[in-house]
């Protein structure tokens, strides 16, 4: 039944189904989403009678820019950063190399993927993909050296793709404010951070040629009206962003001690997950399911799983009782 899993996380639907319970009682731990999302003001309600407002787009932009540290004229808010990275497969037209291990997304977008090594000299233009911080395993690439490789991948006429979904947790690491005119782009997630994945919202950071391509693709309205009202109210609500990238390390590390209680080493530098390998992972992720808990494993690391941070001590408590029932 593993094999149902191998591909996304979040499908609590159908693990309810599979190993029974009500979807309400599980617990989510297969994403790396914020456990604790942003919230929302009752007093926020979109229009919905409206179609959404080209200057309430204009607004996300330049407060998403703002939190960015990048020029307005080169953010553009897009239905999803996946959804993105697939149009820059087209716009881009060259063949793509993915960083590894890497989101699927990363692969799937580039008809002629290959992988591809951090600082891997490249050898034709192509189009290089990487995260930063990474997912699955929460590698952490130094902002100076992600630079010099852009550098390296430009001067032989290809282009860098930096997807820092999670970068909002680590903003030291990004290299937002290094895009310009070259051949940098770099793709951000409203969802992980704010944990409102549903809201499917990111950002193209890219020069304006790029975007101009983009927005030409989407048409008139390429986000629903909730998507500019909430992003924009989130993006600009600095109190929380502050307090609560001061809150998701300490809540990391005590996932780490249940961990390693039982014996699983923790990996990666993401306050957002945890990945574990060298596990039993398939009799770990059944015996976590058993218990109405789901963990993300992954179709070509048999051996591996990642862990969602939990929200508060009742669900780390929750998973540390399941995974000391072995």
């Amino acid at each position: 039944m593993i094999a149902r899993f191998l591909h996304h996380g979040g499908r609590v639907a159908e693990a309810a189904r599979l190993f029974g319970g009500v979807q309400e009682g599980w617990l989510d731990l297969s994403t790396g989403l914020n456990p604790v999302p942003w919230p929302i003001p009752p007093a926020l309600t979109p229009d919905w009678s409206a179609l959404p407002d080209p200057d309430g787009l204009a607004r996300l932009e330049t407060v998403a820019a703002r939190h960015f540290g990048v020029d307005p004229a080169l953010c553009c808010a897009v239905p999803g950063s996946e959804t993105a990275l697939r149009l820059l497969g087209h716009v881009l037209g060259l063949p793509g190399r993915a960083l590894v291990p890497c989101y699927r997304s990363h692969v799937e977008a580039f008809a002629e993927s290959r992988p591809v090594r951090f600082g891997e000299e490249p050898a034709a233009p192509e189009v290089v993909v990487m995260a930063n911080p990474n997912n699955p395993d929460g590698a952490q690439h130094a902002r100076g050296d992600v630079v010099d490789w852009a550098e390296r991948i430009e001067r032989q006429g290809g282009w860098l793709i930096v997807d820092e979904a999670f970068a909002d947790c680590r903003p030291e690491t990004s290299v937002a404010d290094a895009v310009d005119g070259g051949r940098l782009i770099v793709l951000r997630s409203f969802g992980k951070f704010f944990g409102l994945a549903g809201l499917r919202l990111g950002f193209v950071l890219a020069p304006p040629e790029i975007l101009s391509t983009l927005r030409a693709l989407m048409g008139s309205w390429p986000l629903h009206t909730a998507a500019l009202t909430i992003g924009a109210a989130a993006y600009g609500d600095i109190d929380w962003i502050a307090r609560t990238r001061q809150e998701l390390p300490p809540r990391a590390a005590k996932l780490d001690a249940v961990l390693r209680r039982h014996d699983l080493e923790p990996r990666g530098d993401c306050p957002l997950f945890r990945l574990v390998t060298g596990c039993a992972a398939g009799e770990v992720f059944e015996r976590l399911a058993r218990a109405r808990i789901l963990v993300r494993p992954f179709e070509q690391f048999p051996d591996w799983l990642r862990f969602g941070v939990p929200a508060d001590a009742a669900a780390l408590a929750r998973l540390d009782a399941a995974l000391g029932h072995g």
